[in-house]
């Protein structure tokens, strides 16, 4: 899902440029105002996490490999505007050190996995999340769904993107970029609520979306809560 130079053309990696740049921009507001002793090395943790999990590539159907976005993971975590502005950090320096994706393309590669993988998700997240049981399970359910959602939807755009850029027609871009990441989605799912999941057995003071109120099981720093 990293784009290289010279597959997108001006206009979309000005577009996707300007709009990566606003979201960004807002990131850092964002983590002037809300990042204190507890969330910076939290932040530090988990980008260093997404950096070194999207090193790693797993095997998909048809000999081809997916690696873990890592997007929503963060959104969970830290919020949707520290998600993107971490994975724009990891984007950068996978960049500059790997040439893993393009300079120009920078900004259309973190509109699609920071915008759109943890900006937008975490919004459709919270929907669903509300349709949900307010519980334990409700919630580490709402996160593999969103998690599956956050690579699909992803894929989905860079394939509108290169079809906007005439690079490859949308009736095959989209059905080869989001047929796979249909599958890599799942890997996403299970790694996300896993890691989630640890984090909330041991720290759920740390997951920034899990409102521990009413739900039963949850552990504070004096116990454990009880619920309905």
């Amino acid at each position: 899902m990293h784009i290289p130079d010279g597959f997108l053309d001006v206009k979309t990696l000005a577009a996707t440029a300007a709009m990566s740049a606003a979201a960004v921009g807002y990131g850092l507001k964002k983590a002037n105002e809300e990042l204190g002793d507890k969330q910076v090395p939290l932040l530090g943790v988990t980008a260093a996490f997404i950096f070194a999990a999207q090193m790693l590539n797993f095997p998909v159907a048809g000999g081809t490999s997916g690696h873990f976005l890592g997007a929503f993971l963060a959104a969970v975590l830290l919020g949707p505007w520290l998600s993107c502005l971490t994975i724009a950090v990891v984007l950068f320096i996978q960049m500059l050190i790997f040439a893993d994706g393009g300079l120009l393309a920078l900004g259309a590669n973190v509109f699609n996995m920071g915008v759109i993988g943890g900006i937008l998700i975490y919004y459709i997240f919270m929907v669903i999340k509300s349709s949900l049981p307010k519980s334990r399970f409700g919630f580490l359910s709402a996160v593999a769904v969103s998690s599956w959602l956050s690579v699909v939807i992803a894929s989905a755009a860079c394939a509108l993107e290169l079809a906007l850029s005439g690079t490859s027609p949308l009736n095959v871009a989209l059905p080869a970029m989001a047929g796979v990441h249909i599958l890599i989605g799942i890997g996403e799912a299970i790694i996300t609520t896993v890691v989630v999941g640890v984090v909330l057995n041991v720290r759920p003071d740390l997951v920034k979306t899990y409102d521990s109120e009413g739900i039963s099981g949850t552990k504070t720093a004096g116990g454990v809560v009880g619920g309905q």
